[in-house]
């Protein structure tokens, strides 16, 4: 998990990113007490700290509350970049009425239904989707979206009654195109935003997580992207070429060697390989190549081909009515 950017430091935060706040510290700081790194022998991370002060906020909070927004998914556990979380999110079940306090964001709107999270109310996987991709800048609404449609299996059904129910709230619009930017078979930020970076170049939207096999069904292995017809297959590294093949322990050059050598099997199937890293994305550069690659789409068909890789299984979630 990665969370990343622009913020304020906490009034018990040690470093970037790391705090000191066990749940008796966490109200204290609402009261605006002081807190020093003596309070505590324990560093939590930021999800950590922003799950303590909504631990310590909910209790004096109206029973009609419901978590939302980036606070429902830190209690999902769902991957976030670049988000906020130095205030609660909650949502009232009335129109208007939102307000901001130092530790707490109250939204108002319409809210039917709910999920129930360690004894907590919370909006339902496809509403925080829907309520993300509202608020968030567009990258990291896509990151989020994936990880709950991903982890819940929510369906397109779910989500275009969520956006009906939303038509007329600030930003719907921006909602519209992150959901329809959304893939639950992503399985990092990385490959979320590899796809924000394809849509940005008006290139062609890949599909996600396909398994290659030779002509006669063995598997070859498994690809972050690909374009069956174009013969191109797509692989996110992370910050070094091949980097997230490295696992501790691991020599790299083993693992280098064995990752060149599928590839090159790959090339020798037929298809064309595009790699690239994180600096690639913010770049030209990744673009650049997978255009260059698209366009020397053979007119035969590589002699492998690829098949969607089968989905986890989702996860159970209780809901009920308000």
């Amino acid at each position: 998990m990665v969370e990343t950017g622009s913020r304020r430091l906490g009034p018990a935060e040690v470093a970037t990113g790391r705090y000191c706040a066990p749940r008796s510290i966490a109200r204290r700081m609402l009261a605006g007490a002081e807190t020093t790194s003596h309070d505590a022998p324990t560093a939590y991370t930021r999800r950590e700290h922003h799950r303590l002060l909504i631990e310590a906020i909910l209790p004096d909070m109206s029973e009609h509350t419901v978590v939302s927004h980036q606070s429902a998914a830190v209690l999902y556990g769902t991957t976030l970049w670049r988000t906020p979380l130095d205030q609660v999110c909650v949502t009232r079940n009335r129109r208007g009425g939102g307000r901001n306090r130092p530790f707490t964001k109250v939204h108002g709107s319409p809210v039917d239904s709910a999920a129930e999270v360690d004894g907590l109310r919370v909006t339902t996987p496809a509403r925080t989707v829907l309520d993300l991709a509202l608020t968030l800048p567009f990258d990291a609404a896509v990151v989020a979206g994936d990880a709950l449609i991903g982890a819940f299996g929510i369906g397109t059904d779910e989500l275009d009654e969520e956006v009906a129910r939303a038509r007329c709230r600030h930003g719907i619009g921006q909602a519209k195109q992150v959901i329809a930017a959304l893939d639950g078979r992503s399985r990092s930020i990385g490959e979320s935003l590899s796809r924000t970076m394809i849509r940005r170049h008006r290139l062609p939207p890949p599909r996600s997580q396909g398994n290659v096999l030779t002509p006669d069904g063995r598997l070859v292995g498994r690809v972050d992207f690909y374009y069956e017809n174009a013969g191109v297959l797509c692989e996110f590294d992370g910050p070094t070429r091949y980097g997230r093949l490295l696992h501790p322990g691991q020599d790299p050059a083993t693992a280098i060697h064995r990752e060149q050598a599928r590839e090159t099997y790959l090339r020798a199937l037929g298809f064309e390989v595009v790699r690239w890293t994180w600096h690639d994305i913010v770049t030209d550069t990744a673009a650049r190549r997978l255009r260059a690659a698209l366009s020397r789409a053979r007119a035969n068909r590589p002699d492998g081909r690829v098949e969607p890789a089968p989905a986890p299984a989702p996860r159970g979630i209780r809901t009920f009515s308000l």
